[in-house]
């Protein structure tokens, strides 16, 4: 017998980071003398230094032979981005527990706004704890001015604690630390408590079921199989970030170029992406006024350390394309010059990994202070117009969590005309982009702007055979890594656009989008949708779509009864046929038995026990 725990949110303190390698789970399957034997593993392997598990698994025993499984995801972002995974492990939990730290209103949030609306839809008499990690550091501070005020918001309080364990139904602990008492007794005691009566409950339906076992009298009916497990789909990893890293390496579809003071090429670069994650960008290559910004640092910031050249008599000039040729902009800073490469390494790769920002420049300059000058101007160029500067301490902001601007701020220039340089025509209409983000997230689009291909030099490119809904979705995954179909047959499209433009990881969402999506419906809207299930599989399998066309088969096998009798069953190929005759459910077995049963019964006289 075993017990299933899923752990959700983050209890770490983002603020006081400390050596501590274990968290509220380790902690306790490393203390508690009901369990023994903890080894961790992970669900999903990682295929690169990208990829990232969706849950951490341990392993152990408990009450001596009952198996412990706890599944335990401390952050959002990956508990979404494989949300297949996710539901099923949260479907078949015996016990629920959300955590976060009293310190970090950030996790609170995280737990409230995300993982609670999911656990509300799959919950089903599941017993939930919620654990409160930590002490209030300001808890006690009396005064009530605007710095402490701040502070103290800082902090979840211990009502909004109790106001979401009744959102739930579930039991609220506060753990003001992780040592025997708080992990053993307090803690452990409650978890074992539930543990307990999950252990009873499934005994007592063991037992319920062997006894209605043991009630049969006569001829046994047949016993119904479950049906063949469906075939499971991995998602792919993510490579939006070293898409965008790449596009600096690459030097294709560069349309700034830096400057020292003394006028010598420094870097080259992409105006959308900057301006993607800066608003002092967005200043300096005129997509903002200072109207629309409104702040009076990021202003002062630009003019500090930016200039714009457009003298004809530059040195260079004269090489460039005469057609659109890059924006040369002059770095007025010398020290801010010299690191630029980094920086822009740096917004690249995600615009969070400041330890290594920080590393790098302090190769380049010894001084501390020039150091530290040069890190403030970055967290300048990087600063929310109208808000202070939240990054003060670059390793308590990595300590959070990695901060994807490109999957929010990109999406601000998605289908519209600033900075656009390539426009498609679709159904009659027009739809702006921009190279640099095409060809770094798109091969075919790189092969088709970089190559020997009309569309290389032209603006007006006209798109045939996908629908401008369909291609905006696409381009909405070019620009933000994700994706929204609104039902299957537009992600049936968009799964065949982006096999016409071989972007294999948008094909696999919108193969598990499709799936999912089945897989939700009951029977009876199964036998009455108007999709055709066959021509999804046929579409699947000619866009070389084959984990899809796979697991469609599969399916059409489990819902025998109800696709049997549909009229497109008759267009199914004789292999297919045949695969769907060999895997249906129930089998062919089952039902000669269960006529042959009911014969039996009705010839008898007797109650079926069945039925």
């Amino acid at each position: 017998m075993s017990i299933h725990i899923v752990a959700l949110g983050n209890e770490g303190d983002a603020f006081h980071q400390d050596s501590r390698p274990s968290g509220l789970i380790r902690a306790y399957l490393g203390r508690s003398p009901l369990v023994s034997g903890d080894e961790s593993s992970l669900l999903l392997s990682a295929s690169g230094a990208a990829a990232r598990p969706v849950f951490t698994e341990y392993q152990a025993s408990a009450f001596g032979n009952v198996k412990l499984v706890v599944h335990d995801c401390p952050v959002w972002d990956i508990f979404d981005s494989d949300w297949y995974t996710s539901r099923n492990l949260i479907g078949g939990a015996d016990i629920i527990v959300i955590k976060y730290n009293v310190n970090d209103k950030f996790s609170f949030h995280e737990v409230k706004d995300n993982y609670i609306p999911v656990i509300k839809r799959a919950l089903n008499s599941v017993p939930v704890i919620i654990a409160a990690v930590g002490t209030r550091q300001n808890e006690e501070l009396p005064c009530t001015c605007p710095l402490c005020t701040s502070d103290r918001g800082s902090c979840v309080s211990t009502t909004e604690g109790i106001q979401l364990a009744k959102e739930l139904g579930a039991t609220y602990l506060e753990l003001h630390s992780l040592d025997d008492f708080y992990i053993g007794k307090y803690f452990g005691g409650v978890l074992e408590y539930f543990m307990i009566q999950a252990l009873n409950q499934k005994t007592s339906e063991k037992m319920k079921r062997r006894k209605m076992s043991n009630s049969f009298h006569g001829i046994r009916p047949p016993q119904l199989e479950q049906p063949e497990k469906m075939p499971v789909l991995k998602a792919e990893a993510s490579h939006y970030n070293a898409d965008l890293n790449n596009l600096l390496f690459c030097c294709q579809c560069v349309d700034v170029v830096f400057y020292s003071p003394d006028l010598k090429e420094v870097a080259e670069a992409h105006k959308i992406v900057l301006c993607a994650v800066s608003h002092v960008f967005m200043l300096l290559f005129s997509v903002k006024s200072p109207a629309d910004i409104q702040d009076s640092s990021i202003i002062q910031t630009t003019q500090d350390l930016f200039t714009i050249n457009r003298d004809p008599a530059f040195p260079g000039a004269s090489q460039e394309s005469p057609g659109n040729p890059p924006l040369r902009v002059i770095v007025k800073d010398a020290f801010f010059c010299s690191c630029l490469s980094d920086i822009l390494r740096f917004i690249y790769s995600g615009a969070f990994q400041w330890e290594e920002l920080e590393d790098d420049i302090r190769k380049k300059l010894k001084d501390s202070g020039d150091v530290s000058n040069v890190i403030e101007k970055v967290k300048c160029i990087l600063k929310t117009p109208g808000k202070f500067n939240c990054l003060r301490n670059c390793k308590t902001y990595q300590a959070r969590k990695p901060l994807w601007f490109y999957n929010t701020s990109l999406k601000f220039f998605l289908n519209k005309p600033m900075l656009a340089d390539v426009v498609f025509e679709i159904q009659g209409t027009t739809v702006p982009a921009h190279r640099a983000i095409l060809v770094a997230r798109c091969e075919v689009m790189a092969a088709m702007f970089n190559g020997n291909y009309m569309e290389a030099k032209s603006v007006l490119i006209p798109v045939y055979g996908v629908s401008k809904e369909t291609f905006l979705s696409f381009l909405e995954y070019l620009y933000t890594d994700s994706c929204c179909p609104a039902g299957i047959f537009q992600a049936m499209c968009l799964l065949i656009c982006a096999e016409m433009y071989q972007v294999s990881r948008l094909q696999h969402i919108c193969e598990l989008f499709i799936i999912t999506q089945l897989q939700s419906m009951p029977s009876r809207e199964l036998a009455s949708m108007n999709l055709d299930i066959v021509d999804l599989l046929k579409k699947a399998k000619f866009h070389h779509s084959d984990c899809l066309s796979t697991w469609l088969l599969h399916f059409i096998a489990t819902n025998y009864l109800i696709f049997s009798q549909k009229p497109e069953f008759q267009d199914l190929s004789v292999e297919e046929r045949s695969f769907v005759e060999k895997h249906r459910w129930p089998s062919t077995m089952y039902l000669k038995q269960l006529a042959e049963y009911r014969k039996y019964i009705h010839s008898r006289k007797c109650r079926c026990l069945v039925m």
